[in-house]
């Protein structure tokens, strides 16, 4: 079995780097996708999902260096269920109100856009190190 989660979209505040006791860096993030439509009376509809992303070892340090609140990314990888449930981790907000959060492992970051603005060319971040992508290249 195999599956493979594809986000773009904007990180909700800066990279959080820390180490695990063995050494290893692990960095946190959250990246917020939204989606938009027109509805049939004409009025807009919005959609946005947050996603927490884990990245790990030298990807996590590179993430950290140079990502930052508003910067817009692809990541590639996997969910990562709740070990409870099996789906989305399920908590209770201040307000009592039900809340659900998506989680993924990364597999791959790719930097879009320029850093101080939305366009230029795009970096990488892989466990195999820095890479180049023409935005031709990007699956979207």
């Amino acid at each position: 079995m195999y599956h493979k989660l594809i986000i773009a979209g904007h990180l909700g505040r800066d990279p959080e780097m820390r180490y695990t006791p063995d050494g290893t860096p692990v960095t946190n993030f959250s990246v917020a996708t939204t989606r938009k439509w027109n509805n049939p009376d004409g009025s807009q509809g919005e959609e946005t999902i947050w996603v927490r992303v884990t990245v790990w070892r030298r990807q996590a340090e590179i993430a950290a260096q140079y990502l930052s609140k508003g910067r817009l990314v692809l990541v590639e990888g996997r969910l990562t269920p709740d070990r409870n449930s099996g789906g989305p981790r399920i908590w209770t907000a201040q307000d009592g109100s039900p809340r659900a959060s998506f989680e993924m492992t990364a597999d791959r970051v790719i930097f879009l856009g320029g850093r101080d603005s939305g366009g230029g060319a795009a970096e990488s971040a892989s466990d195999s190190g820095q890479a180049y992508y023409p935005e031709e290249e990007i699956p979207f």
